[in-house]
């Protein structure tokens, strides 16, 4: 098998789902043991201002809530399965049984195109 460049590999990772990206990312974790997450910089302890000192995290993981359908139903359950990989009959319960998560944990670009793909199709929309 001919070796991929880092190019080729990017470009296939385009193609894929955010569902399946993520499943790729675990296995590969459990492939290799190693661990996907981002390196985190320690605050300096005890600091001259002291809680004033300590570094403010900025969110990182949000979850795409869909809060109702609207009244393109039908092109809001479309969007709702080309996002997650779920078949009709889930995809559909799910946007009957709005309020309901539709990506959980999700980088912020990715709730945002999320959001805007559903917003898009008549949806209400809320990223948390």
């Amino acid at each position: 098998m001919a070796k991929l460049s880092q190019d080729d590999l990017l470009a296939q990772f385009e193609e894929m789902t955010l569902i399946e990206l993520s499943e790729f990312v675990k296995a590969f974790e459990e492939k290799f043991d190693v661990t996907a997450a981002a390196a985190v910089a320690a605050a300096p302890a005890g600091g001259a201002a002291g809680g004033a000192a300590e570094a403010v995290e900025e969110q990182d993981e949000f979850d795409v809530i869909l809060t109702g359908a609207g009244d393109k139903k039908i092109q809001v359950i479309k969007v709702v399965r080309e996002l997650t990989s779920l078949g009709l009959k889930e995809a559909k319960d799910l946007v009957d049984g709005a309020p309901k998560p539709v990506l959980e944990k999700v980088a912020k670009e990715a709730a945002e195109k999320a959001a805007e793909s559903l917003k898009a199709a008549g949806a209400a929309v809320e990223v948390k």
